[in-house]
């Protein structure tokens, strides 16, 4: 803004003239009456009044503006962008959009009352439901869901993907400094800050996966991409047979009772208690799959063939032996092969 400067009579005035001194006094003291000092409290501009000379509304410097020019100087100053940042890119938003009002008439009023060199604050009003709004807006950009780790079998060997961790905005955390930043006028650059979550199956719980070929009825025990054991096993009858797909072992007993189960073929049978003549010898791990289990078997000369009720039969030595190894979780899968 240009401010009108004014000067002392010039010297070429002389006292010998005293009417031309008279007029040109009135006409000097009619301009400073018009337009006053502009740097003193209370001066004018075309009737305006003017904000004293070092006044400013939250650091912006307005001494000398009217208001008019105040509140626009106040307002592009508040309309700065925020930056918010992350690892990989900058985003720039308006406090508009984040439901941030600068109360700038208030702090206009207070301007003009100020005196020289004195700072007036500029109230700020979040609407916090819109800057809710924008948060979880934001989130919906980042956030992801953790993806657990899970096998597939390539050619009969398992092939284990591994897991992904999740990721969202602290939403309470980003939501507090921008209200914050907002409510100050910091135009300081804001991290995005983010959590992770893990996965509830990761890639190290798939240690082991069993694969069970049902045709040849046999049961190979995997670590990984190696081969750890193959186990010779009986598998369900015609009748009975036991189900094709992924499954995996959700109970281990050792020394299990054997209860009948509801079927035609266990009508009238009575439980029996862990023994040498218990159904499912001395181990059991129950499969995802309803009332389908590995165990060990008394009968020996079954294995090999399909002679089960759905179960899958091991000698009993052979039953406890993938018994230790294997654990809750542990993958199964059950094919035609």
């Amino acid at each position: 803004m240009d401010y009108r400067k004014y000067r002392a009579r010039r010297p070429w005035l002389r006292a010998g003239a005293p009417l031309f001194l008279v007029f040109v006094g009135l006409v000097a003291a009619v301009a400073v009456a018009r337009a006053g000092d502009p740097l003193r409290n209370g001066a004018e501009s075309n009737g305006q009044p003017l904000i004293a000379d070092g006044v400013t509304i939250a650091g912006v410097p307005v001494g000398g503006y009217t208001a008019h020019q105040a509140a626009s100087a106040t307002e592009d100053a508040f309309a700065e962008q925020l930056v918010l940042t992350t690892n990989r890119r900058i985003r720039l938003v308006s406090p508009e959009t984040l439901g941030a009002h600068a109360l700038v008439e208030d702090a206009v009023a207070g301007a003009l009352r100020a005196q020289p060199g004195e700072n007036v604050e500029v109230a700020v009003d979040v609407e916090q439901a819109k800057l809710a709004r924008y948060i979880a807006s934001l989130n919906k950009r980042y956030a992801r869901a953790a993806q657990n780790a899970k096998v597939v079998l390539v050619k009969l060997r398992p092939v284990v993907k591994r897991d992904e961790d999740g990721l969202s905005i602290r939403q309470r955390a980003l939501f507090s400094e921008l209200d914050a930043a907002l409510t100050a006028g910091d135009r300081s650059p804001i991290r995005v800050p983010f959590e992770h979550t893990k996965a509830a199956v990761t890639a190290s719980r798939l240690r082991s996966v069993i694969v069970i070929q049902r045709s040849s009825n046999r049961l190979v025990v995997w670590d990984g991409n190696h081969r750890w054991g193959t186990f010779g096993v009986a598998t369900g009858q015609a009748i009975y047979p036991t189900p094709l797909g992924h499954f995996s072992i959700v109970t281990k007993q050792m020394n299990p009772w054997w209860y009948p189960p509801d079927s035609p073929w266990a009508v009238g049978l009575s439980p029996v208690p862990p023994g040498p003549g218990n159904p499912l010898g001395t181990r059991w791990m129950g499969l995802s799959a309803p009332g389908v289990g590995i165990h060990g078997t008394p009968d020996a000369a079954s294995i090999g063939y399909s002679a089960s009720h759905g179960c899958i039969r091991m000698r009993i030595p052979d039953a406890e032996t993938v018994f230790d190894h294997v654990s809750v979780g542990t993958p199964v899968f059950i094919v035609a092969a």
